[in-house]
């Protein structure tokens, strides 16, 4: 029997969280104390009262200095270690251009935050050891790669030009809806291991059979060390499916399972996962495991030519899905306080829109592991943008080198994940070349070449990221850009790929109501702006004295150029303006949510027309800090009455009303009759029935100017007309729909004339009961926007809404309480 003290211990793994101390680098002040690592300096100065709070009022302006200041960070440890163990010390992300030293030694340095470093230390450790980390400011370093480089015309929009030189998230620099916050720091873990043989990763690989009745693949094992046999383990629902041993000299593991129960995005199926365990055995003994949580899935990207130019949506497990959903930036300016909790209330609020879809924007952050591990969780789909956003990017060597690593690392982090539905090249980049003409030939396929025109980041997206993916994770398609066309055409093609729509807000500022006819086959960005809840502004704005529409404080967290005349514009073209702050808030908010109702019922009623429209990604989820944005929900995840809009258009089967819109607000002669629609948009994929009920009700004395009509129809994946028509708009009146399966509403939905403000909403006869079933909605006359205050803690399921009379309304609560709201007047 082997003697106990020469079996090899099993690999320890430890993060260094605590213990650090960080300074500014050429400073002579005291070493001040670092709460704990993952963090950044701007953290660490807040927590050490050096700073204020740069989310607070104007704050932000104080705060630039520590941008342009280096900083280091530094921690002593101890670790006993035994012969024939090696030691790690692994990085997981340092931002950005960072000098790791190790007792006085250089173990490397860094330029590119999105970089993860693992480093062989053994010869390196003493009984006690000092760990420091000098960060360079990343401002100043970008501005002197700009004039190292004169060989390339640096363009960029939003945040100052150097950015593209630099491996940083670029929102950092300042975008148009965040603050500029260059921060510096271990953003995220440093942890040490000990280890006889380690693992450092595992790629699963594999077909599901046409049928989708078997799945077989391989597991390949990277691994370190000496080792007498490899053993994986599949198990599904904490039982074993499969176990197999492999002897040491092979990496590579097959497996096959049968009738496999398949991840489904949420609302088509179920998100079933099995852990994939890797094991290294020695002597009989595990001394190091990985565990991969993963489902299987077939994922393609639907781009077949129609009469209506070339299709883009995507397909899984055989079911054409509709993919309605948000845009993601990253959910803080500080990244290490955005906590694994966090990122699943967020995966929540996506399905609590009943979204399916969520883009990860790239001038952000390959986002972390939890965020992907709840969207696995929930069944989101995640189209992932390579980091890479609004501008001409340079293509020095070794920043291609970099890129070219930072590109495999992050793939290869994320390939087993089943969430994963499409990697992109970048964000709008490819416009930015149309619009200064930089040098682009379709027909030119030697990547090379592209290198030495005007705009060789085309190198990135076109042969190194599509290579990384094919080589690392080959059942996710890859797309070059957002938005692109294929065979060269201009990159917001409306008859091939994807489009961002942003003709609406900017551009022509083209009336909401027309949503619709400004679409294309996918669209993978648009929005309008809305402002937070009242609590999250007076967050903000701190002072009494500045909470009024247009002060100073206000406008300072609207980063978007305009934006005052923006908003002001869509208000005074729809609605008539509130002078006050609430009224202001209110006014913006459901000018927000009709424009988005507009937006995904065209274009989700597009997908039954010959999957005319893919997809529709709202511009965005989610706010970096309180502000003023496009956001359906704001920094503290309060929701805004937009995000209703959008869930209840996109409920799993849904009825739709819409006249045609006529932009009379000119000045020309409103039409004698309008054409209305009426239809059902569902993703069910069997065949149900339903009843629609189709009214016509007077605005002025709530009464019923015709008769109500039904119809009995057949509802599909897709989008099922039930009734057109001409209605007289002699009297001002709204056409109700609802929605009957099984005796029970499913759906509602109310068309109005246009513009709002021509209508008059005096004497509603609103009343709302309370009891423990919720708020009780009923009205006399037809009522446009009902809003309940939004209150932490208080969870509502629907808000927002129009009520009719006849149609009693019941809206879910958490918390009995009394509610505050009010209604367009």
């Amino acid at each position: 029997m082997m003697d106990q003290s020469q079996m090899a211990r099993p690999a320890h793994r430890e993060r260094l969280s605590t213990g650090w101390t960080f300074q500014q680098t050429d400073s002579v002040d005291d070493w001040l104390p670092v709460a704990s690592v993952p963090s950044v300096s701007h953290l660490d100065l807040i927590d050490n009262g050096r700073i204020s709070d740069p989310f607070k009022a104007m704050n932000e302006l104080q705060v630039e200095w520590v941008g342009e200041k280096s900083w280091t960070y530094r921690k002593s440890f101890t670790y006993p270690v035994l012969a024939g163990e090696s030691v790690h010390l692994i990085f997981e992300g340092l931002d950005t251009f960072a000098t790791v030293k190790l007792n006085g030694t250089t173990l490397f340095t860094s330029d590119n935050m999105f970089l993860s470093h693992r480093v062989n230390v053994t010869e390196l450790l003493q009984p006690s050891n000092t760990l420091v980390i000098d960060f360079e400011s990343a401002l100043l370093r970008a501005r002197q790669l700009e004039k190292n480089h004169p060989e390339h015309r640096f363009i960029a929009h939003n945040g100052e030009v150097g950015r593209i030189g630099v491996r940083k998230a670029q929102y950092h620099w300042g975008w148009d809806w965040g603050p500029i916050l260059m921060t510096a720091g271990p953003w995220r873990p440093i942890s040490i291991e000990i280890a006889t043989a380690s693992i450092q990763d595992i790629s699963i690989k594999y077909q599901i059979s046409p049928d989708l009745g078997a799945i077989s693949g391989t597991v390949r094992v990277e691994f370190e060390g000496q080792v007498d046999a490899i053993r994986l383990t599949i198990a599904f629902k904490d039982s074993v499916i499969t176990e197999t041993t492999v002897s040491h000299d092979s990496s590579v593991i097959s497996f096959a399972i049968s009738e496999p129960s398949l991840w489904y995005p949420v609302g088509y199926g179920d998100q079933d996962l099995y852990d994939l365990t890797v094991e290294l055995v020695k002597d009989q003994f595990t001394i190091d495991k990985m565990t991969k949580r993963t489902g299987f899935r077939l994922v393609q990207l639907v781009q077949d030519e129609d009469a209506n130019g070339e299709s883009f949506y995507f397909r899984i497990n055989n079911i054409d899905v509709f993919a309605g959903g948000s845009c993601w930036i990253p959910p803080d300016s500080f990244l290490p306080r955005t906590s694994r909790e966090k990122y699943r209330d967020w995966a929540k609020l996506v399905c609590q829109c009943n979204q399916v879809m969520i883009r990860v924007w790239g001038g952000g952050v390959y986002e972390d592991d939890s965020f992907y591990d709840a969207c696995d969780e929930f069944g989101i789909l995640v189209w992932q943008d390579f980091m890479f956003a609004c501008g001409s990017y340079p293509t020095w060597e070794s920043l291609r080198e970099s890129i070219g690593e930072e590109a495999k690392q992050n793939v290869k982090r994320l390939r087993h994940h089943p969430c994963m539905a499409l990697y992109c090249g970048n964000n709008e980049d490819y416009q930015t070349q149309e619009y200064y003409k930089l040098d682009y030939d379709w027909e030119d396929k030697q990547p090379e070449s592209w290198l030495k025109g005007t705009f060789p980041a085309r190198y990135y997206y076109e042969h190194l990221l599509p290579k990384v993916v094919a080589d690392e994770s080959p059942d996710v398609p890859y797309w070059p850009s957002s938005p692109f066309s294929s065979k060269g055409r201009e990159a917001n093609d409306k008859k091939a790929g994807d489009i961002h729509q942003w003709n609406m807000w900017h551009g022509y500022q083209e009336k909401y109501q027309a949503f619709d006819k400004n679409g294309g086959r996918f669209v993978s960005e648009f929005g309008l702006q809305g402002l937070p809840q009242l609590a999250t502004v007076k967050d903000f704005v701190s002072s009494q004295d500045e909470l009024y529409p247009g002060s100073q404080a206000l406008n300072f967290h609207n980063k978007a150029h305009g934006h005052e005349r923006r908003i002001a514009t869509y208000i005074v073209d729809n609605f008539r303006p509130l002078a006050d702050l609430e009224g202001h808030i209110y006014l913006s908010q459901l000018m927000q949510s009709e424009a988005l109702t507009f937006a995904y019922k065209g274009w989700r009623r597009q997908w039954g027309q010959g999957r005319l429209c893919g997809g529709a990604l709202v511009w965005q989820l989610n706010d970096c800090w309180p502000c003023t944005s496009w956001a359906i929900a704001d920094y503290y995840l309060r929701k805004k009455p937009a995000f209703y809009a959008i869930a209840r258009q996109m409920q799993p089967i849904t009825v739709c009303v819409q006249r045609e819109h006529h932009d009379w607000s000119g000045g020309h002669d409103r039409p004698k009759k309008t054409k209305f629609d009426v239809w059902v948009a569902s993703r069910e994929c069997s065949q149900v029935c339903g009843e629609v009920e189709i009214r016509f009700i007077s605005i002025r004395t709530g009464s019923q100017i015709k008769p109500a009509v039904y119809k009995s129809v057949p509802i599909v994946n897709g989008t099922t007309a039930v009734m057109s028509g001409e209605v007289d708009e002699g009297e001002a009146h709204v056409i109700a729909v609802r929605l009957f399966m099984g005796g029970e509403i499913i759906g509602r939905d109310v068309d109005w004339p246009q513009p709002l403000k021509y209508l008059s909403f005096h004497d509603r006869g609103v009343d709302v009961q309370v009891s423990s079933a919720g708020y009780t909605i009923t009205c006399h006359r037809p009522t446009k926007g009902l809003v309940f205050e939004e209150t932490d803690g208080v969870t509502l399921s629907d808000n927002a809404i129009d009520v009719v009379p006849g149609d009693t309304q019941v809206i879910k609560v958490s918390e009995q309480k009394v509610p505050r709201y009010r209604y367009l007047e």
